[in-house]
């Protein structure tokens, strides 16, 4: 299973990397996806780029940081773990008072071994990240007349880019499948890595086989990668992506989840479920699109609309090690990364299956012209022309043949060869 051979890269070489929305990190991540897939094309904004009502950050890189305390002790290092520093954290080198240390101090005392995962990307300023037993060690061992070092080794480039990657497996149709996931975590396996894990089986899956549709696979970062990836592609991809997936936090042993795109009624939505089926899961949950948290905001968005579902085991902000130095390699399995990758492979492939006919005329046709229709009005219903007429209501590329079948309460071999009729003359693609 190919799905190993990922899981052991993103454990080894992708989870150590400091990632954030722009950066090294990203370029590395991006590089070392590459070497697996050569066609991976590596693409860049610049920052500053208004994409829609946002602006693409300042790139950020960040190569030390520390506190050391009265002692010349280092008691919190970034390269010990790159969670302790807050994301996008300005450079600072200077002498504070524990007061002022505590104040930039961020963790969690529900989770007392945890070093939380906090960013700052909108707003510039600092800060550290350590477990709340540390704090409390922290707090008991130095008075508030302390003084302590603070080094935050990190630039913002207003003229450097934020980077992303593309892979298109070309099919026989210009219809398109799109698969997206995230790049941008620092250090945690399910919410970060899992994503990309499923993306490269997928794409090795799938490299290799004869399309019926064509398949786009994008690694960004998120939120701003998925905005800037849409403010460029959007006219494209709402005329030619069926469907797709994002994939997130698909990597444990805990259950099997997904999240419905807006309405409930899209192809994606509809393919998910039948693959649950058709792998004997039965205890799966669905979440309400009001729970949303990842990239199917942006993808189902007022505007855009592309119907995107999203794939999970566990969903983001459901599990206790999310966004913490929890969410690593103990909870994230092979077998649970298998399980993801199974669920999404069959999701596509009856995505690539199916059809979904899409009317080529606004309004009703004129079918009379293309001896589809009587051209003598009798009190008589001639049954195949209204089954024409039935099949065209529900052909706006969302429904599927099998779907149509249900909805007009014809055999799907019938609906089968009406379509076959329509495409002939030219009505529905």
């Amino acid at each position: 299973m190919t799905v190993k051979k990922y899981y052991n890269i993103a454990k080894t070489k992708l989870f150590p990397i400091t990632r954030s929305l722009t950066g090294d990190g990203v370029k590395k991540t991006l590089n070392i996806i590459k070497k697996e897939f050569p066609k991976l094309k590596i693409k860049k904004f610049k920052s500053g780029t208004k994409v829609f009502d946002w602006n693409i950050p300042e790139e950020w890189n960040v190569k030390d940081a520390y506190i050391i305390d009265k002692y010349n002790n280092k008691i919190i290092d970034f390269k010990k773990n790159n969670l302790h520093l807050v994301g996008y954290s300005i450079p600072i080198k200077k002498n504070i008072t524990k007061k002022e240390l505590f104040k930039n101090l961020f963790f969690l005392k529900n989770q007392p071994k945890a070093i939380p995962y906090i960013t700052s990307y909108y707003k510039r300023r600092w800060g550290f990240c350590i477990s709340y037993n540390e704090y409390k060690i922290l707090d008991k061992r130095y008075s508030s007349s302390d003084k302590f070092k603070i080094y935050i080794n990190s630039s913002l480039n207003k003229k450097g880019n934020l980077n992303y990657g593309e892979l298109i497996l070309k099919g026989k149709s210009k219809k398109e499948i799109l698969i997206s996931t995230y790049i941008c975590h620092p250090s945690m396996a399910n919410n970060e890595l899992s994503g990309p894990i499923v993306s490269m089986g997928l794409i090795n899956y799938f490299k290799k086989k004869n399309l019926n549709k064509t398949l786009r696979f994008i690694f960004i970062p998120e939120t701003i990668g998925s905005i800037s990836y849409l403010s460029k592609n959007i006219k494209y991809l709402k005329e030619n992506v069926i469907g797709g997936y994002n994939l997130s936090c698909i990597g444990d042993e805990r259950q099997h989840s997904c999240m419905f795109s807006k309405y409930q009624n899209s192809p994606s939505d509809e393919a998910i479920i039948k693959a649950y089926k058709l792998l004997r899961i039965k205890n799966y949950k669905i979440y309400s699109f009001l729970k949303r948290g990842s990239d199917e905001r942006q993808y189902n968005s007022p505007g855009v609309d592309l119907k995107i579902s999203s794939v999970f085991r566990t969903k983001y902000s459901e599990y206790p090690e999310y966004h913490t130095s929890l969410d690593n390699f103990n909870l994230v399995t092979l077998k649970g990364c298998i399980g993801g990758f199974n669920v999404v492979r069959e999701a596509i492939k009856i995505l690539l299956e199916r059809i979904y006919p899409k009317c080529k005329i606004i309004c009703e046709p004129q079918m009379g012209k293309r001896g589809l229709y009587p051209t003598l009005s009798t009190k008589n219903e001639n049954k195949l022309t209204r089954s024409y007429m039935d099949f065209l209501q529900y052909s706006d590329g969302t429904n599927s043949l099998e779907r149509i079948s249900n909805l007009i309460k014809l055999e799907l071999n019938s609906v089968k060869k009406i379509n076959s009729i329509l495409l002939k003359n030219n009505l529905v693609i």
